[in-house]
């Protein structure tokens, strides 16, 4: 019992720490956009991976860092209606 109990905390710890990781409540919009979001900004952080990209697409490094920059904020489209 004990065991468990302390896995429980580890995994709030962490995903108070982490957003991305979710939780019980994290709707499937929410953590599609962290999984866009997080690649995203891999895709940016990474010069290697980000010039990959570039070149496929048949543009500037820079020009494709400022599109990839634009698509986090709304990586996946608009947040669904929230029924109340």
């Amino acid at each position: 019992m004990a065991d468990k109990l302390r896995a429980q905390q580890q995994l709030e710890s962490l995903q108070a720490r982490y957003i991305g990781t979710g939780n019980s409540d994290t709707t499937k919009f929410e953590w599609t956009s962290n999984i866009a979001r997080d690649s995203l900004s891999s895709y940016i952080g990474h010069p290697p991976m980000l010039q990959y990209m570039s070149i496929g697409l048949g543009q500037s490094r820079e020009r494709t860092r400022v599109q990839f920059l634009e698509r986090m904020i709304q990586p996946v489209g608009k947040p669904p209606e929230t029924q109340n």
